[in-house]
């Protein structure tokens, strides 16, 4: 568990609604600087800052409750390697979304990354295998999958960017597949081979023994 990080998540909640706080103080234009405007020079920027931006309270809260679940789950875990993980996710997605969204739209809030993050700990705790990250990927699964839905533009209503939730599970995926593996704890793997080396010994030893009564007269 990284301490520093549930902090981090924590603090979210009252960074995010303080600068939505400042985004209504002021002019529609300051805003839309921070948005990702594809294929644009001065839309690069959202790259950074958009996930940070929200077009009104509702948009805020709908997006809240999935980001602090989600980035809690990335904390909880060692083996995701949160901080590097967290920073290509962020990153990739608003790329992906700079790269493949619509012409002229101002694409901001943190959908992308949360669509980043649900991919990320389905298929990472796929590959990991351990337990704790099996359940982390299946609740996520069970209980946030029918977002993808939201992936595909026949599911998403008129001003909502489903190009940005594409590029950020295609974000989730790469980093996902990309992840390296956590080394086996060598005491762990030791005490394996040493069972596993126990049983293959007593498998020859009735083996052996049963041979021994069949040649008998």
């Amino acid at each position: 568990m990284d301490a520093r990080g549930l902090r981090f998540t924590l603090a979210l909640a009252p960074a995010l609604a303080g600068v939505h706080l400042a985004e209504r103080m002021v002019p529609q234009s300051v805003v839309t600087m921070g948005c990702i405007i594809p294929r644009t020079l001065d839309g690069l920027v959202g790259i950074i800052t958009a996930p940070l931006l929200h077009a009104n309270w509702a948009h805020l809260f709908a997006n809240l409750g999935p980001l602090l679940v989600l980035c809690a789950l990335l904390f909880l875990s060692s083996s995701y390697r949160p901080w590097p993980t967290l920073v290509q996710l962020w990153l990739l997605s608003g790329l992906g979304t700079w790269i493949i969204g619509r012409p002229g739209s101002a694409n901001l809030g943190a959908s992308g990354l949360i669509f980043a993050l649900l991919m990320f700990l389905i298929v990472a705790g796929a590959r990991i295998g351990k337990l704790g990250a099996l359940l982390t990927a299946g609740g996520v699964l069970a209980f946030y999958g029918g977002l993808f839905l939201g992936a595909v533009p026949w599911h998403v209503p008129d001003g909502v960017s489903w190009e940005a939730h594409l590029a950020g599970a295609l974000a989730g995926l790469i980093v996902a597949v990309r992840l390296p593996l956590p080394k086996p704890d060598p005491v762990e793997a030791a005490a394996r081979a040493a069972l596993a080396e126990a049983d293959r010994l007593e498998k020859l030893s009735v083996h052996l023994l049963d041979g021994h009564r069949d040649r008998r007269p």
